[in-house]
């Protein structure tokens, strides 16, 4: 590698040793998150041995996703050490929503300059997340691209991989009338309507650390950056002993696009608004942009990042195992008879 180098490919903006250093600065975050099951990281392709113990039917699950234009919030504090869970925890999250367990994860940085230490704190932050779901970062690629992307921009996307048994895969044919819809708790905006964030708050031209009452003392900048939380240990903890009959991750759409996609189209879900553990980062919002309750509930989580559908009978058992599990989950709704999807009232 030190024999690696290129003023030619240099000159037009592509600086081939800065990648090296960058590989350099992130491997020790990287060793963090493998096992025995993973290969060394340098390789062509990232290698992960299955362990199919206790599985009769293996089925892989996929997941992919960004990060979106929350990192337009990252570019302006200049902090790149949280969008990395973000991006980890849209993949896995939506990963458990069959009952999956996540087993690795690949990352894609694409960046006007690379400039390592910046990298580097990028995959810490993938390395934190995938280390909160419990899989192995086992590569990824970083991509130079002069006069694509601004030289302080970049983008981040990645996939992850999980298996679940064919005959543990859930598919909400079970859900009935009557059920109960428990909530999880978000951890702020997550990483979606960030369009919408962007433009209320004006956010270019705002002074993203200067502290706010309205969001307890914190800054817009602190707030915003907040990184989406990652609900895997819990709900696979919760998948072994409860019967549950459907998740769903919320992200972009809110209530009204993502709860009905865990719910036969037959049934709807009764929620009261009141009973909404409504975060403060969403009352600002709505405050400040005049954003209409409706446009509210379908663009964000307004403090549920996932939902859980379980028997009546199951509901206090599912809350306290949640609870050991760090979550303090509770009631949202419950399902009816109904071709609304999401009736709120």
């Amino acid at each position: 590698m030190e024999k690696s180098h290129s003023d030619s490919y240099k000159s037009a903006g592509v600086d081939i040793t800065a990648g090296y250093r960058a590989v350099d600065l992130m491997k020790k975050h990287i060793a963090r998150t493998l096992t025995p099951s993973c290969s060394d990281i340098g390789g062509f392709g990232g290698l992960f041995q299955l362990d199919l113990s206790g599985i009769s039917q293996p089925v892989l699950v996929g997941g992919t996703d960004g990060v979106g234009t929350k990192l337009k919030i990252a570019f302006l504090t200049g902090r790149h050490d949280t969008v990395g869970i973000d991006c980890v925890a849209m993949c896995v999250n939506d990963i458990i929503c069959c009952g999956a367990k996540p087993l690795f994860f690949l990352d894609y940085i694409a960046c006007g300059k690379n400039i390592p230490e910046k990298i580097a704190e990028i995959v810490k932050g993938v390395a934190d997340g995938c280390v909160m779901a419990g899989c192995s970062l086992i590569g990824g690629e970083t991509a130079e691209m002069p006069g694509f992307y601004p030289e302080d921009e970049y983008d981040l996307a990645g996939f992850a991989v999980g298996v679940a048994d064919k005959n543990a895969i859930l598919d909400n044919s079970s859900v009935k009338e009557g059920d109960a819809v428990i909530a999880l708790p978000s951890s702020g905006v997550h990483s979606n309507g960030f369009s919408l964030v962007r433009k209320v708050f004006d956010v270019e031209h705002a002074d993203l650390n200067a502290p706010i009452a309205d969001l307890g003392g914190k800054s817009l900048g602190e707030t915003l950056l907040t990184p989406t939380k990652i609900y895997v240990k819990p709900v696979l903890e919760l998948l072994k002993k409860v019967k549950v009959k459907g998740i769903s991750h919320i992200t972009g759409g809110g209530f009204y696009e993502n709860i009905p996609r865990s719910i036969p189209k037959d049934f709807g879900v009764l929620i009261n608004k009141k009973d909404v553990r409504v975060l403060p980062v969403f009352d600002y919002i709505q405050k400040v942009g005049g954003v209409p309750e409706r446009d509210m509930y379908n663009v964000f989580n307004m403090g549920v990042g996932m939902t859980i559908t379980v028997s009546d009978a199951d509901v206090a058992k599912t809350l306290e195992i949640l609870e050991k599990n760090g979550e303090n989950a509770y009631v949202l709704g419950s399902v009816v008879k109904s071709s609304e999807g999401v009736i709120l009232h």
